[in-house]
């Protein structure tokens, strides 16, 4: 039978870091950290079994990363504030916000389903927080997430096409999880970006969810988009099978926040 011969301190040291040069070669920075500190604080983890402690190490190395994950996928998004959350929407009475709605679409099953969002109310009255809300939401469920105003939208594109790349362009909104598009319909739309709406609506009808937030009541959405079957076809695929938040209120949510003040 083999006996147990204890290697010399230096030994192990130049053993722990190599171990700790090799973890951070390959980017496993807290699972070095997490055993390093393993090493340094004996005590703590000596009552603890090897695979308690490896758990520990792999628990810590996979939260680090996830929350990498999400930061970075809620800077690539693009919110105007990366700090809306749908704990913090308020439901002052009179915006007869529902809480049951909103509570079933924190779930992000509607983007699961494909189903869009379609948000109305004036200004101020807090769609774009509410679709951030959304959107950060999604982002913490790991859905890549894109928010974009229409006029910005159409800029992108013209100058995507301009380089030749308006296809590419299309193709990665195509894919996103979830696709904001913000002031939608604030000012009627000629036909060449009717065509560009068609087409996006086109390549996400199968791939994922929208949320649009708009100030035009949807009776009036046909009428800015041409009013002919350009029109027909967008809102096709938009309106159907979505769901509808009206938030209402004669107090914009701006002027709210500065009374409390």
């Amino acid at each position: 039978m083999r006996s147990c011969v204890a290697l010399p301190i230096t030994e192990v040291s130049a053993m722990t870091s190599e171990s700790m040069r090799k973890l951070r070669e390959m980017r496993l920075t807290e699972f070095a950290r997490a055993y390093e500190e393993q090493i340094e604080k004996p005590e703590i983890y000596a009552e603890m079994t090897f695979n308690e402690r490896i758990s520990i190490m792999i628990d810590r190395e996979y939260d680090a990363r996830h929350d990498r994950h999400i930061k970075r996928l809620v800077k690539q998004a693009s919110f105007p504030s990366s700090h809306a959350f749908l704990t913090d929407v308020e439901y002052f009475p009179d915006r007869h916000l529902d809480r049951d709605t909103i509570r079933t679409l924190s779930t992000n099953e509607y983007i699961r389903k494909k189903r869009n969002i379609i948000i109305l109310g004036a200004t101020g009255s807090g769609k774009t927080f509410l679709a951030n809300a959304f959107g950060i939401n999604a982002c913490y469920a790991g859905l890549a997430t894109w928010y974009v105003r229409m006029p910005d939208l159409f800029i992108q594109y013209s100058l995507e096409e301009e380089k030749g790349r308006s296809m590419e362009f299309l193709r990665k909104i195509g894919r996103y999880a979830l696709l904001i598009i913000d002031e939608f319909l604030l000012v009627e739309s000629n036909e060449a970006q009717q065509r560009i709406l068609l087409e996006i609506m086109e390549r996400r009808m199968n791939h994922g969810a929208m949320i649009l937030c708009s100030q035009i009541g949807i009776d009036g959405w046909h009428s800015r988009l041409g009013g002919g079957l350009l029109a027909d076809s967008i809102l096709d695929r938009i309106i159907h099978g979505s769901y509808k938040i009206k938030i209402e209120g004669k107090t914009s949510m701006r002027q709210r926040h500065a009374e409390e003040l």
